[in-house]
């Protein structure tokens, strides 16, 4: 397979005084070109913290073990400024709560205008249409406005829009997507993953999916891997996942998400008080 990032025995400690507290325990995986990657766990389940380490984006208070290759260069030993470079670059990320990602003193075309400028020569009129084209691919109406507003005049779905629209316009090899949905009411979820599952259509490029919500990565993952206390307890395609799950704990998680659904089921179909059934 033609494996776009592969990590081997990834580990995280945290020093905590003169003892370290492990995080992540040795956890592997692969990232095909074109596929997507669903992380699969609960809060604290290690899922954020494992990419967190592969980007750098970990203080000296963390101890970060194992071996990573993205496009065949090793991650783990790059400088802070190499790994700088590559997040926003061949690397980008979309987080979880889009408000606390935009500086609230800055409009958003000035804070989107930075961030094309560190790794464009874009500026003046080019930037400006760049910067609107990019809000018109996620479907923003009136690009030239929302340039000109504040964080705080946007809605939680529109900014993580925003951030979409950044992470993709600099035509990167990965997308981590780090619980982009959580932090928005159900109609924006909605939106966001459409526009996450025409990113996937498109077959430019890969990505990793992390979630607690099962459902959200049933619609999006190609192979899945599940954590749990900062183990990988389980991997496969989607699908072998669902159908066969061999780990307590992911059976577990099945059964619960599918329980939710057969209770949804019976609701929606559930007779209106009132109403004489047909």
């Amino acid at each position: 397979m033609n494996d776009i990032l592969t990590v081997r025995d990834l580990s995280v400690h945290f020093r905590q005084g003169k003892r370290l507290v492990q995080l992540v325990d040795r956890v592997s995986f692969s990232v095909v070109r074109g596929e997507c990657l669903g992380i699969l766990g609960e809060s604290g389940s290690g899922k954020s913290m494992t990419c967190k380490a592969l980007l750098g984006l970990l203080d000296d208070n963390f101890q970060v073990t194992g071996s990573s290759r993205f496009e065949g260069r090793p991650l783990l030993s790059q400088t802070p400024e190499q790994l700088r470079r590559l997040r926003g670059g061949k690397i980008s990320m979309v987080l979880q709560n889009p408000m606390s990602c935009f500086d609230p003193l800055y409009r958003i075309g000035e804070q989107m205008a930075e961030t094309l400028q560190e790794h464009t020569a874009l500026k003046g009129r080019p930037l400006q249409k760049r910067m609107e084209d990019i809000l018109r691919l996620m479907r923003i109406h009136d690009p030239a406005d929302v340039l000109r507003k504040y964080p705080h005049q946007l809605s939680g779905g529109m900014l993580q829009r925003v951030m979409i629209g950044l992470a993709i316009c600099m035509q990167p090899s990965l997308i981590i997507a780090d619980e982009p949905t959580t932090a928005i009411d159900s109609i924006s979820q909605y939106a966001i993953m459409q526009e996450f599952l025409r990113i996937k259509q498109r077959g430019e490029v890969s990505m990793i999916f992390i979630s607690h919500d099962l459902g959200v990565l049933s619609l999006i993952a190609d192979r899945l891997i599940v954590m749990h206390d900062g183990k990988a307890v389980e991997s496969g395609t989607a699908q072998e996942i669902f159908d066969n799950a061999t780990d307590t704990y992911t059976r577990h998680h099945i059964k619960q998400h599918r329980a939710v659904m057969h209770r949804f089921l019976d609701a929606l179909h559930a007779p209106v008080p009132g109403r004489i059934p047909a």
